[in-house]
């Protein structure tokens, strides 16, 4: 799916924005490229995007009560031209509540981008409502055609591989992947970020979501869209979704694993997180595996196919508000590994990518060696 032609988007999270059922939304303002000229919830009319994600001109975005208040900021923001679905809960259901605001957004001649495991387009209503107004339903979600198993593709010679995994869902694989990628970029390398979501999806324009996909195709999907990113560059960056252990969504990490074959992963982790986030049967808890125990369950799994090492552990330290902290439990969590530690969204990913793309050069002379 190449990228389009740039849209001016307003954004429904309706009773949702923040950084977890608002992921999407909170992805897509933060490293999109469409410029976005409100969001609508109105639990939270009258704020800023400013106040999550920080004072800087691309995140002053009014967040507005309904889509006459979005549409009537296009007088000074610009003309709006697509309604983007910013939220990706649980099961990825379309909210029944939300299907007037996307109907009267067709009747304004809004595209609907949608993430959702609901197709949007496939809902007879939408469809024709759609097709009566002249407007573009985006499903990104909806399966690729391409229906293979994978074949045991060796990756192409002087490529690097490199996949982001996670100890929970939700916790930013995505964001981590694509920090990571800017930093190969600002160091002159020629990196790509591979999404394998749909809010991947949405900001680099190409991509499956492969937590749609076809269970015996899930391993062939991300072995595809690895020799597709072989093409475009040498240091290939993959999008992880899910965690290996977690109850509900441990089949697609196990996929990617498997489909990409990544020489490296970047074990991504929220400290303070005690459990997975899960909406689980009421007393019943996950709690997330010792560090340690996990990384070494990720290079033994990967091994069953072919050899990788978790090189770097990424942190999301957004429960600790003191920069002080943040730096403590970074440190900590690199005494307690042995492995570079930092958080690259929030003090920048240069550091942590040197010493990824170190440990890579180094795996690439072990392996010309034997």
């Amino acid at each position: 799916m190449p990228y389009p032609s740039a849209r001016r988007l307003i954004i429904l999270a309706e009773g949702h924005f923040g950084p977890h059922d608002g992921k999407t939304a909170m992805g897509v303002i933060r490293y999109g490229h469409d410029p976005v000229i409100a969001v609508i919830d109105s639990t939270n009319a009258g704020r800023n995007v400013r106040e999550w994600l920080g004072d800087r001109p691309r995140f002053d975005i009014p967040i507005v009560a309904s889509l006459a208040d979005a549409q009537a900021l296009g007088l000074v923001r610009g003309t709006p031209t697509a309604l983007l679905i910013g939220i990706a809960p649980t099961g990825g259901k379309l909210p029944a509540a939300w299907r007037q605001v996307i109907l009267e957004s067709i009747g304004a001649c809004l595209d609907i981008l949608s993430g959702l495991h609901t197709l949007i387009g496939d809902d007879p209503e939408f469809a024709a409502a759609a097709r009566a107004a002249g407007v573009e339903i985006v499903d990104y979600r909806r399966p690729p055609s391409r229906e293979e198993t994978a074949v045991g593709r060796a990756h192409a010679p002087g490529k690097h591989v490199i996949l982001t995994v996670g100890t929970d869902c939700a916790i930013g694989k995505m964001s981590v992947a694509l920090e990571l990628r800017q930093a190969a970029i600002d160091a002159g390398l020629v990196a790509v970020f591979v999404p394998t979501g749909q809010t991947g999806m949405m900001i680099d324009g190409w991509g499956v979501a492969v937590d749609r996909v076809i269970s015996d195709f899930s391993n062939g999907t991300c072995e595809w869209l690895v020799e597709q990113a072989e093409a475009k560059g040498d240091w290939i960056i993959v999008e992880g979704q899910g965690s290996l252990d977690h109850p509900a969504y441990s089949a697609v990490t196990l996929g990617l694993i498997h489909g990409t074959t990544p020489q490296a992963m970047v074990m991504v982790h929220k400290p303070g997180l005690p459990e997975h986030d899960w909406d689980h049967v009421e007393g019943r808890t996950f709690p997330l595996q010792p560090l340690n125990d996990f990384v070494r369950l990720h290079e033994q799994v990967a091994g069953v196919v072919a050899p990788s090492r978790v090189l770097a552990i990424a942190l999301n330290t957004s429960l600790f508000a003191e920069e002080a902290a943040a730096r403590r439990v970074i440190a900590e969590t690199a005494a307690e590994t042995g492995l570079p530690t930092d958080d690259p969204v929030r003090f920048g990913p240069a550091r942590l990518w040197a010493a990824i793309q170190a440990g890579v050069e180094a795996l690439d002379q072990a392996t010309a060696g034997r």
